[in-house]
């Protein structure tokens, strides 16, 4: 029996390791791919298999593709947006859950279903309407552009937050009422401050999807001096031809950023989810 048990566990270990290995092949895989596509000279990238490493590496690519795609530009164009953005989204999103959680109004039920109902509208069966709205406001081609797009919170981060509003005691909104604090204050000096793991998995998860976004930037950003770090790699791209080596020096180099975010933020976006999930 105790020769079966050790058996069941070895496999489960070995079953265990393998899965974990075919995983992280999974992940890095492509990233090998990209980097050793990165080091090719032109001639190179068209002649060899994309698998097959050059013999030559050619790290010239990616000061080419820092200077040839403006990536300076870029990066000032995207956090400049992504700081301004999350800062609002936050500021808005804590101020609806404020409200939803801590209050009891008519229309309650209706706010929430409207921000459920987003989801299941696809968004390019509103864009012309929002495109007509953003040139109105005289936004189109403009940073503020996109910054207006991504100010608005969605029902995800409003869910993080009220779990985490839910968990702190109406007793304290009660003390300070009686020491003559208002509405804005309790949410100011008591709220806010509480929520600061929320608001961290918050803020990553916001910023890791403004950084990616493509087709916003392209659409409501077009001047070449408007470019952010998705937008940067179709400079690369040509009606004939793509320049793939600078495409990939390219594609390594913006990805640095949000890799160095995740790696040393990533602690939060598990424990704001995790604790926010859980109700006492």
């Amino acid at each position: 029996m105790k020769t079966r048990v050790r058996s069941a566990d070895f496999l489960g270990v070995v079953v265990k390791y393998m899965v974990l290995f075919i995983a992280v092949f999974v992940v890095l895989f492509p990233l090998y791919i990209s980097a050793i596509n990165s080091l090719k000279s032109n001639s190179a990238i068209n002649n060899l298999s994309p698998l097959q490493a050059p013999s030559h590496l050619d790290w010239h690519n990616y000061v080419t593709a820092w200077v040839g795609g403006d990536l300076g530009s870029a990066f000032f164009n995207t956090f400049f947006i992504i700081i301004l953005a999350v800062l609002g989204n936050v500021i808005l999103g804590t101020m609806v859950a404020f409200a939803l959680t801590r209050f009891d109004f008519a229309l309650k039920k209706y706010i929430m279903g409207a921000y459920l109902l987003v989801i299941f509208i696809p968004t390019m069966t509103v864009q012309v309407a929002i495109f007509g709205v953003i040139k109105d406001l005289g936004l189109f081609d403009t940073r503020f552009a996109m910054i207006l797009l991504y100010l608005g919170t969605n029902v995800v981060q409003i869910y993080i937050y009220m779990q985490f509003i839910r968990r702190i005691p109406m007793s304290l909104d009660e003390s300070a009422m009686l020491d003559g604090a208002s509405y804005f204050r309790i949410y100011r000096s008591i709220i806010f401050p509480l929520l600061a793991p929320a608001t961290a998995t918050v803020a990553i998860l916001q910023t890791i999807a403004i950084y990616n976004d493509l087709y916003s930037p392209y659409l409501y950003m077009p001047s070449s001096n408007l470019g952010v770090a998705s937008t940067a790699l179709l400079r690369f791209q040509g009606p004939y031809s793509d320049q793939w080596n600078l495409i990939m020096a390219a594609s390594l180099i913006i990805a640095i950023p949000v890799v160095v975010i995740y790696l040393i933020l990533q602690r939060y976006i598990f424990a704001g989810i995790v604790a926010g999930s859980v109700r006492e």
